[in-house]
């Protein structure tokens, strides 16, 4: 039984960390409503699993039709950084960019990514079979203090903004780390590690 695997994300950071585990997928980014619901606020491993649920069900809603003949592996991801309580997600400009780099300067914070592997039977004119299964994996990252002029140049250079918390590891923020306590491809936003041993199938 061939298996399409679907990788319901734009992100090139998670793709590249799943081409480089030897999986072959397809990429099918989804516009999900990225809004966190103010009950899950101060409950932030639910709330990103909920927001990588809600990424592979949109997939999985636009990629499901009624002429689909198959079986499908959707995975949704979501990455949030917790700082002290509080979630810090994508900024919205330079200035939320700066407030959470000022905030993470010298202190350890939880970087929570959240994987949602929807396995969905659809056989041709037959009832469509969907099972899905969730994990949260979470790294404590500690950054140096950080000067105003590390943060103002970092900001410019503009990799900031379509990343939570502000920085990308894997990027100019990589020198700003002091040392983690995890994985790092969970702060990178795709723990490929913990994705094998979970969801064995995939890399079949």
């Amino acid at each position: 039984m061939d298996l399409d695997i679907v990788l319901a994300s734009a992100s090139p950071r998670r793709r590249q960390l799943l081409e480089k585990a030897g999986v072959t997928f397809r990429v099918h980014a989804v516009d999900a409503d990225e809004t966190i619901d103010e009950r899950l606020a101060d409950q932030p491993q639910e709330a990103v699993k909920k927001l990588a649920e809600r990424k592979a069900k949109a997939a999985v809603e636009e990629l499901v039709t009624e002429e689909y003949d198959g079986t499908m592996a959707v995975i949704g991801s979501d990455t949030m950084v917790v700082f002290r309580g509080e979630i810090f997600g994508k900024p919205r400009d330079a200035a939320d960019a700066s407030r959470m780099l000022h905030a993470l300067s010298g202190h350890g914070h939880d970087v929570h990514t959240a994987v949602s592997v929807w396995f969905v039977h659809a056989p041709a004119g037959q009832d469509v079979g969907l099972y899905y299964r969730t994990f949260v994996e979470t790294t404590y990252v500690y950054f140096k203090d950080l000067t105003d002029e590390q943060i103002d140049e970092y900001i410019a250079s503009g990799d900031p903004f379509d990343k939570a918390g502000a920085y990308g590891i894997q990027s100019g923020a990589g020198v700003f780390v002091d040392h983690i306590e995890g994985d790092l491809d969970t702060v990178i936003g795709f723990p490929v590690e913990r994705l094998s041993r979970e969801f064995p199938d995939l890399f079949e």
